[in-house]
């Protein structure tokens, strides 16, 4: 196969395109330019988008002795991960950019790039599994819609698990992926580096959020939202506080609440509700973020479409406890869920992702309580 390795500069890319390589395909390696104004030097950045990030991952196409590009992408980074990120923190919800860069960026932008000059897959260095249709624990051949693609798995490797950000892939996208590094651990992966002579076997992991360098999330959407004062209020609708930007807080979220009146049992207070039409933050107990039913909207099937009555397994964060339900609803406009026991801190706006076993059923975005 014709593929297109996505080098990030990471130890992870690196080893998968070697890996593609070692498998006999024709390897191409490509870093995007996400970042309009990267930076000459890593000191403080979180991601992977440096110019020295990129000159990590020409070193390592270099050792493998496969051609390398650097695409730039910045614009459409800009506008599908960066202002959406902005837009719904704006709206009071809490998206994930990582699970928006792999749908728009990496198996969108990309991966049709790639299919459009001829190459079959595009590799990359996450952390899942793919099992081909019709091998022991992969779904049927066939020609109904999701049948043949292969089905999305969980990592071997539990804490680098990434199958959650993975869960917005339809079986379309799934069929021109390759996931090198699914059965391996990360300390393996770092000692295959160092084997193979790249330079990148130590080089620390790149964190969330790569476009915040600093990783202060508030001060940076303050620069784009601007400053914002407002109420903070209890659950009787009692002011207690005041803040700077609703957009600033998340459900689930204690610290700086910035509270001028202890709760009456003197217990800490956790944000409820975001409200962004009043401006308005809403505090309370953390009992009351107990949730025991979810609703998601615009759902994404990784195969065959799941039923009502079926038994899930639910996450709502990227390296959140996997939690046992019951699907409620489903339809083309979302899904709903019962839980068999309650969760805290959900906020509108993350991924609901629905597991069978290790399998990525799919995923919708969230919204406080069950549809209907």
């Amino acid at each position: 196969m014709r593929v297109l390795a996505a080098m990030s500069g990471g130890v992870d890319s690196a080893v998968a395109a070697a890996r593609a390589v070692d498998a006999g395909h024709d390897v191409v390696g490509v870093h995007l330019a996400l970042a309009r104004d990267r930076a000459s030097h890593r000191t403080g950045a979180r991601g992977c988008c440096t110019v020295e990030d990129a000159r990590d991952a020409a070193r390592a196409a270099d050792r493998l002795g496969v051609p390398f590009y650097v695409w730039d992408l910045a614009e459409r980074f800009e506008r599908d991960v960066v202002e959406d990120f902005v837009a719904e923190y704006a709206a009071g919800r809490t998206p994930n950019p990582c699970v928006r860069c792999n749908e728009r960026i990496k198996f969108s932008a990309l991966l049709d790039k790639a299919l459009a000059l001829d190459f079959d897959a595009v590799c990359t260095g996450h952390y899942a599994r793919l099992v081909p249709a019709g091998e022991p624990g992969g779904g049927p051949a066939g020609g109904e819609p999701g049948v043949g693609a292969p089905e999305l798995h969980r990592a071997v490797d539990d804490g680098k698990d990434q199958s959650y950000v993975l869960a917005v892939l339809t079986p379309e996208r799934l069929r021109h992926a390759l996931f090198p590094l699914g059965d391996t651990r990360k300390e393996d992966v770092r000692r295959e580096a160092e084997a193979r002579g790249l330079q990148v076997a130590a080089k620390p992991d790149s964190h969330d959020i790569c476009f915040i360098a600093d990783g202060d999330t508030a001060g940076w959407l303050e620069e784009r939202l601007g400053h914002r004062p407002g109420a903070v209020e209890d659950q009787a609708g009692q002011q207690i506080g005041t803040h700077d930007g609703a957009y600033a807080f998340t459900v689930g979220q204690r610290r700086g609440l910035r509270l001028g009146v202890p709760a009456p049992d003197g217990r800490p207070r956790y944000v409820l509700d975001v409200r962004p039409v009043t401006n308005t933050v809403v505090v309370g107990p953390r009992e009351a973020l107990q949730v025991e039913e979810l609703g998601g909207v615009r759902p994404v099937w990784c195969g065959p479409v799941p039923s009502v009555g079926e038994r899930v397994g639910v996450q709502v964060r990227a390296h959140g406890e996997e939690v046992p339900a019951v699907l409620t609803a489903v339809d083309d406009d979302g899904v709903a869920v019962r839980l068999d026991r309650p969760v805290t801190g959900v906020a509108g706006g993350q991924t609901l992702a629905l597991y069978a076993g290790s399998r990525v059923m799919g995923s919708a975005t969230l919204r406080r309580g069950p549809i209907g």
